[in-house]
């Protein structure tokens, strides 16, 4: 199927007509993980996020260090403990001419938290909060709490057009119709499965980027993405393969860049249901939910080798994770480190939770999303097996995986064990506890992404009092003792924090972000 923006038609012609050495300055990207939509509001989710980025800007920007800079807004500051008041750049227009405003920012605080099937909404940052505009330029934002991470909300979500916008379901973004931002770059076309294009914006309120034309070319296969860098059909690759950073580092026509990111890989668990859709007995008949003991939850984590997980299954291109974030960021625990290896002590618990001959469960996994995500999941099935829990692996495109282990057929999360991952968007604990592990609410934003509907009154309560708190002392402590809680209570298992790898051909540079983003206003030639 051919998606396509035709009133952009005529950019996209005059690009392909520039002189050879003004055309010679277009960049093509293997691209890991391709987005699922356009709308950069439909899914709270990297690749979408990644992408929304180019054509679409937010009031505040993060930096590759997620240091908050100003972007739409040029400035902000807490009037009181319930209000928040931003200053707006003047002089920004959309990509078809027409003057930002304070409309626009209002329609998409309607917008953002609302759109129809999200499998992961942007609510968990709207939500809770009222906005008003005072001028053109100048908006108030009001919540019922103290809210000291105002600012990194902001930092989270596209800015959209009131004009282009109203009346826009996400299949008008996904056409072109709708996608009309401020950002560096404007949207030309999409082509699902073979290319997105974008062509740059010379109106562009920033620095201008350096790529006239970029073309986005989705390449799953890690091996063929390199396949494709090395012979020149692409100029620079995202997700490197693990196997082949050590071979590339020797190569001197490839510049690799390289960096710890803030994502952590873990696994969520069916904490809600009795009776859990793929968990069986031992002998394949019902039995009822044992994920909801924490007693097989820990056994589970204990059978989880996470030194071979790097080691072997990341090529050491990874960093064992205890907690939600890794050192470093703001609101981590000092208390927490990864769970040993410990097969025998997790065949204990299991006996002592009243499963001693294990039983039956499938993992449920993305094969696109994660570096090796499918690899994970089998090495873990292998793990969990060893120690009685018979289980078998499923892996999917993250397209279906996502619907599915958001909504399944009653509208509920449809899988009992899967893989996931949660990169910080706003860089502290905050960011995870209060999407994936705080009781799912949607009317307060709470729980967006809680994928196993973990519900603890305790993490609740350390949650909202730290989102609530202005004393950053206070509040990073009340994040790491929510986070203790939750990881201890087992409402999810983590894994490892990912380890990011890009490459480009000789000359082309990128400096890694925590974030995982890839911008293409941040690869430069030298």
């Amino acid at each position: 199927m051919r998606v396509s923006l035709s009133l952009a038609a005529g950019a996209l012609a005059a690009v392909l007509a520039l002189p050879a050495t003004l055309a010679a300055r277009e960049l093509t990207v293997g691209l890991a993980s391709e987005p699922s939509s356009i709308d950069p509001h439909y899914h709270n989710l990297t690749p979408n996020n990644a992408l929304a980025r180019q054509v679409f800007d937010r009031l505040i920007m993060p930096d590759e260090k997620q240091v908050l800079k100003p972007g739409l807004a040029v400035s902000w500051k807490a009037l009181d403990d319930l209000t928040w008041e931003f200053k707006l750049r003047e002089g920004v227009t959309w990509h078809d001419g027409s003057p930002f405003t304070a409309d626009d920012v209002v329609f998409t605080f309607e917008r953002a938290p609302e759109v129809p099937n999200s499998p992961s909404s942007f609510g968990t940052y709207l939500k809770g909060k009222t906005i008003e505009k005072l001028d053109d330029f100048t908006v108030r934002i009001k919540t019922e709490t103290p809210y000291p991470l105002m600012p990194n909300d902001m930092s989270t979500f596209s800015i959209v057009s009131r004009k282009h916008g109203e009346g826009a379901g996400t299949e008008d973004y996904n056409s072109g119709k709708a996608a009309i931002g401020t950002g560096a770059y404007k949207f030309v076309e999409w082509v699902p499965g073979d290319r997105i294009v974008l062509a740059r914006n010379d109106d562009f309120w920033g620095e201008k980027p350096e790529w006239e034309k970029v073309t986005i070319k989705p390449i799953k296969s890690g091996p063929a993405r390199l396949a494709a860098l090395l012979a020149g059909d692409v100029d620079f690759i995202e997700g490197v393969p693990t196997t082949d950073i050590e071979r590339l580092r020797d190569d001197k026509e490839i510049t690799l860049s390289q960096g710890i990111s803030n994502r952590v890989i873990y696994l969520h668990l069916d904490h809600f249901r009795d009776d859990s859709p793929f968990v069986k007995a031992a002998d394949g008949g019902a039995i009822e939910n044992p994920l909801r003991d924490a007693r097989v939850r820990k056994a589970i984590s204990k059978a989880i080798n996470r030194d071979a997980i790097v080691s072997r299954v990341m090529e050491g291109v990874a960093v064992k994770a205890g907690q939600l974030l890794p050192e470093g960021f703001f609101g981590v625990s000092a208390k927490l480190q990864p769970v040993d290896y410990d097969p025998e002590g997790a065949k204990t618990l299991l006996a002592e939770a009243g499963v001693p001959n294990g039983f039956q469960l499938t993992i449920h996994g993305p094969n696109d999303r994660y570096i090796n995500d499918a690899k994970i999941a089998v090495a873990i099935a292998q793990m969990l097996t060893r120690v009685g829990i018979k289980t078998a692996v499923e892996t999917m495109p993250k397209s279906v995986y996502f619907k599915r282990a958001s909504r399944g057929a009653e509208g509920l999360p449809e899988f009992s064990l899967i893989l996931v991952g949660w990169g910080a968007g706003t860089g502290e604990a905050s960011s995870p506890l209060k999407s994936v592990l705080h009781t799912y609410d949607k009317e307060r934003g709470f729980g967006a992404s809680n994928r196993g509907r973990y519900s603890n009154p305790a993490v609740d309560k350390l949650v909202e009092e730290a989102l609530s708190t202005i004393d950053d002392g206070k509040r990073a402590a009340l994040l790491a003792e929510a986070t203790e809680v939750a990881i201890e209570d087992g409402g999810i298992i983590p894994l490892h924090y990912q380890v990011n790898t890009w490459a480009g051909r000789k000359g082309i540079v990128y400096t890694a972000r925590t974030d995982e983003t890839t911008l293409y206003t941040g690869i430069r030639s030298e």
